[in-house]
Order: structure tokens, then C-alpha cells, then sequence
């Protein structure tokens, strides 16, 4: 077993002779030879040139710049090649014309008023009506829009019902009356129910080419289809020939073509079209595209909710889709129209 002998530490002198009381680290250097670790002997206090001395170097960082693209110069020569460039050129705004693009001058053919009657629908030259007055209340309504919009789409009026027999055909018609007692004004009724036309027959007027005929037909002219009526204002446009493609020529351009035809210059022309069902055709889908303002017809009683949210989808290209309530036989607050001034039906 080794034991390690006790070494004598002596202190050291210091200039008086008397001894230094060293601290334990001195000491302890002093006899194990620990002298190679002390850090070597520094001023308290630099100098100022040898502390910028001791002092990190800054470094600045230069971004270098590219040097600019040399500018080529221009010759005499180039006097007479060189070109200015023109401004952009701004199209201009499609404005339509003062006059009508289509004039309806054909012959005017009679409608028998009592015919009009019987049927239930509005009777120009009968005086004021409560089917009137309802339908009066309607075409406020469509007008309002197509004087706050102002374009050719709002003077284009789809007359619509989710499935048959719910009236969309009598709403049209009376309809298209009831605009075409307006002031200078010219209400067109299209027959777009190709499927199952039934305009001409209810005014009481023989069936002819039409609509169909002129879209499948791009030399015919629309305005020779156009069938004139003794009612100031109303003309009538034929559903014509059946072709079993009518939604392809719906979406057609040309069907964009007539149409612009038929509205453009014509401010004080509405065109109103008798359409198919919305669930049981897709003609009335593709006229949506072509329209402004859409009259969902419902029936009271009859047509459903979701029939009509069914409806609404298809016809969602119309940006205006209004409710038509038809057959309407109870009123909750118990008024009727036309009691005002004393008449009604």
C-alpha cells in the first residue's frame, strides 16, 4: 500500500525578507510544477493604439452592381426606320343603335276578343279587370328591372313552369297583353314550347313557320316570321317546325344572332317566350342562358317546394328568377284586386 509522504510547502520571501504568505494555487504551483498553466501576464489597461490592435476587424459586405446595358447609338441612318410606338387602341363600347335592327312591318291579323274571354285571358279593349290589374302589378315588376338594367338581356322576359299544366302558358299570354298596353311599346310573344305549341291556337290564329325555322335556317330572316296582330303592340312569333334538336339550337350561335337581332336598337321592344316545363324539357335550360329576367310560375296546391328549388337550379344562367303564383283562389288577408274601383270578376 503506498502512502504519499507529506511535502513540505515553504513560503516565499518577498523584498522586506519577511516571508510571503502565497495563496494555495502559488503554492501548490510552486511544488507540483504547475507554472505551464498560469495565463501569461496581461496590462490591467491597454494602450489605446494596441487595443484598436486587439480590436475585431469589421467587415463590410459589397453587393456588386451590375453594370448597365450599354444604350445603342442611333445612326443618321435610322432617321427614316425607326418607328414610334402607337398607343394601345381602346375598343369601343358596343352602343347600340338609334332604330330597331328588325322592323315588324307585316300584315296585322284579327284576334277575336270573345275568344280571348272565354279563355279566361285579358281582353284589351275590355276596360279594367281584376286579371288585369294582377297581371298590371306583374309587368311593373318586369319593367321595373329592364329600366334599372338597361341591356338587351333585361328586355328579354322567359316565362317558365317546373311541370305541365301549371299555367305558364296563360301567364305569358296575359302577360304579353298586358305590356302591350303600354305607350309606344312592342311586346314580342315567342312560342318556345316546340315540344307542345299552344300560342296561335289560343289567339285564335293559324299555325305557321317560326322560331325553329329561322334557327335552323341561317339565311332566313327572322322579321318575315313575325305574324302582326290587331292588339296595338303585340306580335307573335310561331314556334315552327318540330326538328327533334331544339336544345342544340338553342345553344347555337345562331339563336345568339336572331335574338340580338330581334332587341338591339329595340328599346322599347320586350320579347316574352312561352317556354317548355323546366323538369320535363331542356329547351327552357338553354333559354335561361339567353335572357334577363325569368317568371317561375307555380300553382297554388299544386306545385312543390321541391319542385320549384329543382327549377330555380336549372334556370340559374338567368341572373333575375321571379315567383308567379297561378290559381290562387284564397287570400289570407282577405283582399281581392280591382275592389278598389269597383269592379271585378
Amino acid at each position: 500500500m503506498a502512502v504519499n509522504k507529506p511535502t513540505q510547502i515553504e513560503p516565499s520571501n518577498d523584498d522586506d525578507g519577511k516571508p510571503k504568505r502565497a495563496s494555495l494555487l502559488e503554492r501548490a504551483s510552486g511544488t507540483f510544477g504547475f507554472d505551464r498553466l498560469i495565463p501569461a501576464a496581461v496590462p490591467a489597461k491597454l494602450d489605446s493604439d494596441k487595443a484598436k490592435k486587439f480590436a475585431p476587424r469589421r467587415t463590410i459586405e459589397v453587393t456588386p452592381t451590375p453594370a448597365p446595358a450599354p444604350v445603342p447609338q442611333r445612326r443618321a441612318s435610322d432617321a427614316h426606320t425607326s418607328t414610334v410606338p402607337e398607343p394601345a387602341v381602346v375598343p369601343p363600347a358596343d352602343v347600340e343603335p338609334d332604330r330597331p335592327v328588325v322592323a315588324f312591318t307585316g300584315p296585322k291579323r284579327e284576334i277575336v276578343r270573345a275568344m280571348l274571354r272565354e279563355q279566361g285571358l285579358i281582353d284589351p279593349d275590355g276596360g279594367a279587370s281584376t286579371l288585369l290589374e294582377e297581371f298590371r302589378i306583374v309587368k311593373r315588376q318586369v319593367l321595373a328591372t329592364t329600366k334599372t338594367e338597361g341591356s338587351q338581356l333585361a328586355r328579354r322576359v322567359l316565362v317558365c313552369s317546373p311541370h305541365p299544366n301549371e299555367g305558364k302558358t296563360f301567364c305569358a299570354l296575359n302577360l304579353a297583353i298586358a305590356l302591350a298596353g303600354e305607350r309606344d311599346m312592342e311586346v314580342l310573344l315567342v312560342d318556345a314550347d316546340f315540344g307542345n305549341p299552344s300560342v296561335m291556337e289560343k289567339l285564335g290564329l293559324q299555325e305557321s313557320a317560326g322560331f325553329m325555322d329561322v334557327l335552323s335556317d341561317p339565311a332566313a330572316q327572322v322579321a318575315d316570321f313575325v305574324v302582326g296582330t290587331d292588339i296595338p303592340g303585340l306580335f307573335v312569333l310561331p314556334a315552327g317546325k318540330r326538328t327533334g334538336r331544339d336544345s342544340e339550337y338553342l345553344s347555337s350561335e345562331r339563336t345568339r344572332d336572331v335574338l340580338d337581332q330581334l332587341t338591339r336598337g329595340a328599346r322599347n321592344r320586350i320579347i316574352v317566350f312561352d317556354s317548355p316545363p323546366a323538369l320535363a324539357a331542356t329547351p327552357a335550360a338553354e333559354l335561361a342562358k339567353q335572357v334577363g329576367q325569368a317568371l317561375l310560375v307555380a300553382r297554388a296546391d299544386l306545385t312543390g317546394r321541391a319542385a320549384l328549388e329543382d327549377a330555380v337550379d336549372l334556370l340559374s344562367a338567368c341572373p333575375d328568377i321571379k315567383l308567379l303564383l297561378n290559381d290562387a283562389t284564397f287570400s289570407p288577408s282577405g283582399r281581392r284586386f280591382g275592389t278598389y274601383y269597383g269592379y271585378g270578376e
